[in-house]
């Protein structure tokens, strides 16, 4: 065809931040033309997005060949925050930082070293990798006050399931939604989660809107009328931070009305007496009193949601940022088990890693037979919070953030000296408290950060920067649940390299009896062993394959079929092979076997003369359709769309306070005040104002003391660290603080 584009080469492979900026899972087709990527599309052959593809990925050619991109390996030449850096070779890179961190772990001990990571990126293996063959217990997301991201909810479906799950929406079938597996949930609540502008937890956001189309009604818990709560059936606009107590009195009216599904809960259930006592205490006038929800309204989504079999719930972080996050997670996940909505189609259904592949060893069992019995036995007595929290010394293997910030300013119980920075703009994004955070990190004396841009925290703290790889520019792996997954190289750009090939090649000097694989692909194939599958050949098949019928990860009632537990038995994966209401590994753990209800740290009910002081309840972190969490401001396309750091103001209340549209206001709590363009806006509520979080401007001063503008508009600097719950997980207060909204008098701005 005339004027047709002739390409070098067009690579599917499977999208992942960075780059794209989500938690991947689409499939994508990179057109390549002389050794660039030149024009990006959705997969229209990819069963997860089925051809669709968002603006951060439309725009990734920006991403990638962005001026500003640091793109070969830098060593600070001046103080820090002085923004002086020499270009250097990876190997004077590696040598350096294998010698400090060395001379560090000989001095103080290999615990002395925090491995930092935040979200996005396939981060989890790479970094764990590196952490353990240094012998450091201290992996840790250092900044994210009470681990409050997806971490509560897992460990509390672990400790109810024995497993995890997920909103049915037909994402384990090849066909999709035209496999008559597959049937669409009548009722989906969407529990504190704006799915369309993101792709949160493994879960594409569309499916939803897709699930309407063939008939499914919402119930949508959010404080804001989201595109979601104003097409929903029932919009239960909640007080933030009281998410518990509405599951308790939805499920005081499930079971005092008999909505429950009595056989499931007969054969498949223990505790149900203790829980059906325990709802008791939470009747919907009191419930209507706590949440400020029209018990007519929640009663009567209850009443829905019970009676609509088959229906799902999907939620999302404001529940891991509650006061007692794995107690709120376990109380929501109790609604799926008493209705029977487990493993079938249409409802919660069980997600397993496809194909039984992991991308690291995440059980302690996997970690042993890597490591050995004594290293897992240090992790336990020196990782940070082991000793305190139970749940965190048993549950994953990342150490206690609140604790580890703590323990860097006080050097007890013993010093913290150095840090990896990997996937993670803490100061720019991650961190609450965010003063609290920078004293911490320019007390250390040696840090490596992992990025593929200069931001707030590699301009103030960083010694050595290592330019990572977007997803187009590496080989990777992805299986976190469906399907399994290849991350295909399509480019090389500069000196980039993957965090695989980065962490791999420290974890081999630091280790080299321990870590046996040459390279990547060799380590990838060791992991793909399961599926019968090497790296090249998953890659082959367009990048992914659906987990066979049969396979303990594919869908549907396992639990009847005896695939869930080790034994081959019929039941769930837990102690008494039931679902446990009352949860014995809380029980385990010192804590409450059932679910209760805590206020939040700042209210109007707990903290009554602080509410007249401070009238408006803050809310951070909205999803942004063209940010992921502190990337991509820099990208022209993007930034077009979204360009200023915003503070959500309904009309009444922006009246009462003389503030019009578009004026620079100053968000103030008792711990400091930043500034925020005011967006007037019907969509939350006359007691609240929400701000998006990660804000920093790249196109300003990086150097100290501005810090690309993270003193004036980093909403996280009114976050408390220390709020973390009874457990060790969750609490963090992102979205419950309180705080009052002044106008910026001409001038001052």
């Amino acid at each position: 065809m005339a004027g047709e584009q002739k390409w070098d080469k067009v690579v599917r492979t499977t999208v992942w931040s960075a780059g794209a900026g989500c938690h991947g899972g689409c499939g994508a087709k990179l057109f390549v033309k002389d050794g660039k990527v030149m024009k990006v599309e959705g997969d229209e052959d990819h069963p997860w997005n089925q051809g669709r593809s968002c603006p951060r990925l439309l725009s990734l050619t920006q991403y990638m060949y962005h001026p500003d991109r640091v793109t070969y390996p830098l060593k600070r030449a001046g103080e820090r925050g002085e923004g002086k850096w020499v270009r250097i070779s990876w190997e004077e890179a590696f040598d350096t930082i294998v010698q400090r961190l060395t001379e560090i772990g000989d001095k103080y001990g290999r615990e002395s070293v925090l491995f930092c990571q935040g979200t996005g990126r396939d981060i989890g293996g790479p970094i764990s990798l590196l952490a353990y063959s240094y012998g450091s217990p201290n992996w840790v997301q250092f900044g994210l006050s009470g681990q409050s991201c997806y971490t509560p909810r897992l460990v509390a479906m672990f400790a109810t399931m024995g497993d995890y799950a997920v909103a049915d929406a037909s994402q384990f079938l090849e066909k999709r939604y035209n496999d008559p597996q597959w049937t669409p949930p009548r009722c989906i609540i969407v529990w504190g989660q704006n799915p369309p502008p993101t792709c949160p937890d493994a879960f594409f956001g569309h499916w939803i809107v897709d699930c309407m189309k063939r008939g499914s009604q919402l119930i949508v818990v959010d404080p804001r009328v989201t595109w979601l709560a104003s097409r929903g059936k029932y919009h239960l606009q909640i007080r933030p931070g009281t998410d518990g107590a509405l599951a308790l009195g939805m499920m005081n009216v499930i079971i005092n009305e008999g909505l429950y599904d009595k056989d499931f809960v007969d054969k498949w259930t223990y505790g149900f007496d203790q829980l059906k006592e325990r709802v008791q205490e939470y009747t919907p006038d009191n419930v209507a009193e706590i949440t400020w929800i029209p018990k007519e309204d929640f009663i009567a989504a209850a009443r829905f949601y019970a009676t609509s079999k088959p229906a799902a719930i999907h939620w999302g972080m404001p529940i891991d940022m509650n006061p007692q996050a794995t107690v709120v997670a376990q109380a929501i996940s109790h609604l799926w088990c008493i209705t029977g909505n487990v493993d079938i189609p249409g409802g919660n259904v069980i997600a397993r890693p496809s194909h039984g592949v992991t991308a690291y060893p995440y059980s302690t069992a996997e970690l042993e037979r890597l490591y050995g019995q004594e290293f897992i036995k240090n992790i336990l007595s020196r990782k940070i919070g082991a000793s305190r929290y139970p749940m965190v010394r048993d549950f994953r293997h990342w150490a206690q953030p609140d604790l580890a910030v703590d323990q860097v300013l006080s050097g007890d119980p013993y010093p913290i000296k150095a840090a990896w920075i990997q996937t993670t703009n803490i100061l720019g994004g991650q961190a609450a408290d965010t003063r609290k955070h920078y004293e911490a990190l320019k007390q250390l004396e040696f840090i490596v950060v992992v990025d593929l841009f200069h931001n707030p925290t590699s301009m103030a703290v960083a010694d050595i920067f290592l330019p990572a790889a977007t997803f187009a520019e590496k080989n990777s792996l992805r299986s976190w649940w469906t399907p399994l997954s290849a991350l295909v190289k399509a480019v090389q750009v500069g000196e980039c390299k993957s965090d695989w090939e980065i962490n791999l090649e420290l974890a081999r000097r630091f280790n080299p009896k321990g870590v046996p694989w040459k390279d990547v692909k060799e380590l990838f194939d060791s992991r793909l062993e399961v599926s019968g599958l090497t790296f090249d050949q998953l890659a082959e098949k367009g990048s992914w394959e659906m987990a066979r019928e049969g396979h303990p990860s594919k869908p549907y009632r396992r639990y009847e079929k005896g695939l869930l537990r080790p034994d081959g038995k019929p039941g769930f994966s837990t102690s008494t092979g039931k679902l446990e209401l009352w949860s014995k590994c809380y029980e385990g753990w010192g804590l409450d076997p059932l679910p209760y209800f805590e206020e939040p740290p700042e209210s109007p009910v707990r903290t009554p003369e602080l509410w007249e002081e401070y009238p408006l309840i803050l809310v951070s972190g909205a999803r942004s359709s063209v940010f992921f969490h502190s990337e991509h401001r820099m990208i022209p396309w993007l930034r077009e769309l979204d360009p200023h750091p915003v503070v959500e103001i309904n009309p009444q209340t922006a009246r009462e306070l003389n503030i019009e549209d578009g004026e620079w206001v100053y968000i103030e709590s008792k711990r400091g005040q930043v500034k925020r363009k005011a967006k007037v806006t019907p969509i939350v509520p006359p007691w609240l104002v929400m701000a998006p979080h990660g804000w920093w401007l790249p196109e300003t001063q990086g150097t100290e003391p501005y810090l690309f503008g993270i003193w004036d508009y980093n909403i996280n600097q009114l976050i408390p660290t220390g709020c973390q719950s009874q457990s060790g997980y969750g609490g963090g207060a992102y979205k419950t603080m309180l705080c009052r909204i002044t106008k910026i008098k001409e001038g001052r701005e």
